[in-house]
């Protein structure tokens, strides 16, 4: 997520970043990568770096509203991230 440096997430919400919840009876703890990507954001948004929790269908709906759909080499489970982009100032 290096192009958080030059795309900068909107500071004007709570959450600039969405997760998608683990779906009820997916026996697994809160993805490692959800902390990898608290961290990125962190380091690169000194003002907000929310990032919420959803319920899957809500997530689906989100996405399909996006401007923009990257598709990455992650293959972690529950990696899907939405980010709210922001301004240049």
């Amino acid at each position: 997520m290096l192009f958080l440096s030059c795309f900068p997430l909107d500071t004007y919400v709570d959450c600039p970043g969405a997760l998608m919840e683990v779906v009820d009876g997916d026996d697994i703890p809160a993805p490692i990568i959800w902390a990898e990507y608290k961290d990125i954001i962190g380091r690169y948004e000194l003002k907000n770096n929310g990032i919420e929790h959803m319920k899957r269908f809500s997530f689906y709906e989100r996405a399909k509203a996006a401007y923009a759909i990257v598709a990455t080499g992650e293959s972690a489970i529950y990696a899907n991230i939405i980010l709210k982009k922001g301004i240049i100032t």
